[in-house]
């Protein structure tokens, strides 16, 4: 035992190398949350951190007789598309549900969960009845062709919807599954919001399973924005998975098995998880199931979801031994997966490599790669990289977190960022006015949109700071959102690195880690 806590003291020591420990992660994660207030629709609350952000969409779902006045803006624009801003509510609350400890000692719990009720007190409204979901609320074209301050909008604010006839199962599996993931966060604090958020989640799973059929297909005007490209067996099983977490339903379990193969959960090997594509996080979920005793019935079909999660976690960490397979990096060491809005990848994979590295550590378990064993602290640390990649670790020597450090992009593709604030100037800007004027403006954006996390750098490590420069500018709820649990976890392990002065200490680093 002795030995054991002596060498996971000496990898501690080595994980954080003085350089690493330049970086605040304390800060990092208190305006990574700070960035959801920017992005925020609706009537803004009386605490409201971001001070440049007024209300607005507040007509919105008034011409089809439904408030859906809140929830989110996904990025630059101002439209609220319902699927990556449930993946977004997904992946803040497993954060919490991961990192729930390390966030309340950083004084952040408080922010993190009115991240996600911002989020789910949207899709309450939205889920109008057992079989409706209203999915859209604008439309891009529209959108995109005005560059305005939210408060401005004279867009269109027509709002879409899913329903029997009109079939959405991507979406509301995925609704479905940020519901159950709140549910959990919110069950110690606020026992009758749970309840009724795993009433939402279990209504729109049966839903989103009775009909089925792609959400894209039913609403076009979706199709070249967010276009649903894996399909929908992805987020019924994604849905079903979260179900079962939160509920310990047998019966939910029992569809992620009995679909395993029908629905790609065993079939698929993906290296890539993101708003559209949930099978890594699906298949690393299931593989944390095998060590439970009442799952022993199911460890064939479980065994073979391990297996394509560590599919996934090899070709991250370049350990597949085959071009084909492992995942690109950049010369400085980036998970390279596409073009546009790269970093969104980054900091999925980040999140599932810090998580899989807790459940490895403790069961006591490796990593199996084609290339050789990996231990938890190998993913830890790669995980780590990417992170301190994002806040300046990179041959740019910029950190891609806005507002995070002295260097980091100043003109980020985004309109109420780009444009005298509201609060300022309360005068119209028009629909083309904004691009006449603020859009092509090479001066430094005049609001800062905090804790944003830009599309990031290309290929070969080069970054081009410019408004126009929308694949690399443009920020996501859905690029934040993974972090906010990184960023805690890091944090806290870096402090119990530097507190460390006694065997008694080893030990509760042992078991903390």
């Amino acid at each position: 035992m002795e030995n054991r806590i002596a060498l996971f003291f000496f990898t501690l020591l080595t994980f954080f190398t003085p350089k690493s420990l330049a970086f605040d992660y304390a800060d990092a994660l208190t305006k990574s949350l700070l960035y959801f207030e920017s992005q925020r629709s609706g009537r803004l609350p009386y605490n409201q951190r971001i001070s440049w952000r007024d209300h607005s969409g507040l007509t919105d779902g008034l011409e089809q007789g439904v408030d859906l006045v809140g929830g989110y803006y996904d990025a630059g624009d101002h439209v609220k598309f319902g699927l990556p801003m449930a993946f977004t509510v997904t992946m803040l609350s497993w954060g919490v549900l991961e990192s729930r400890q390390q966030i309340a000692a950083a004084g952040e719990l408080e922010h993190a969960l009115e991240a996600i009720k911002w989020g789910t007190d949207y899709f309450i409204k939205a889920h109008t009845s057992p079989n409706v979901l209203w999915a859209e609320v604008g439309d891009g074209d529209t959108d995109h062709y005005c560059w305005q301050r939210p408060e401005d909008m004279t867009t269109s604010r027509r709002a879409y919807r899913i329903d029997e006839n009109n079939p959405g199962s991507d979406l509301a599996g995925e609704t479905a599954a940020a519901m159950a993931a709140a549910s959990m966060v919110f069950k110690s604090t606020n026992r009758h919001y749970s309840h009724l958020l795993l009433h939402h989640a279990q209504q729109l799973f049966e839903f989103g399973d009775k009909y089925r059929g792609k959400y894209d297909s039913s609403l076009g005007v979706v199709k070249g924005y967010y276009t649903s490209v894996s399909g929908f067996m992805d987020e019924l099983l994604w849905g079903a998975m979260w179900l079962y977490r939160a509920t310990d339903n047998e019966k939910y379990l029992k569809y992620v098995i009995e679909n395993a193969h029908g629905f790609g959960g065993i079939g698929w090997a993906i290296t890539e998880f993101s708003w559209d594509v949930k099978y890594a996080g699906i298949q690393i979920m299931a593989s944390k199931l095998l060590g439970e005793a009442k799952h022993k019935q199911h460890s064939q079909t479980l065994l073979q979801y391990r297996s394509k999660a560590e599919f996934y976690l090899c070709s991250i960490l370049n350990k597949h031994n085959s071009n084909n397979t492992n995942v690109v990096h950049t010369p400085g060491g980036l998970i390279y997966i596409r073009e546009w809005n790269n970093m969104q990848h980054v900091s999925t994979a980040a999140f599932l490599l810090t998580f899989y590295s807790d459940f490895l550590r403790e069961s006591n378990q490796n990593l199996n790669c084609r290339e050789g064993t990996v231990r938890h602290e190998e993913l830890l640390r790669f995980a780590k990289s990417q992170v301190d990649y994002i806040l300046g670790s990179n041959p740019m020597n910029m950190s891609y977190m806005v507002g995070y450090g002295s260097n980091y992009p100043k003109r980020v593709h985004h309109r109420g960022a780009s444009i005298v604030s509201y609060r300022e100037n309360k005068g119209f800007i028009g629909c083309t006015q904004g691009y006449d004027n603020w859009y092509g403006r090479q001066d430094p954006n005049p609001n800062l949109l905090v804790g944003a996390l830009v599309g990031g750098p290309d290929f070969e490590d080069k970054f081009v700071d410019s408004r126009e420069n929308f694949m690399q500018t443009e920020a996501c709820t859905y690029n934040t959102a993974p972090l906010v649990g990184v960023f805690a976890k890091l944090l806290a392990l870096e402090e119990q690195s530097q507190s460390h002065d006694g065997d008694d200490d080893d030990q509760q680093l042992v078991a903390s880690f």
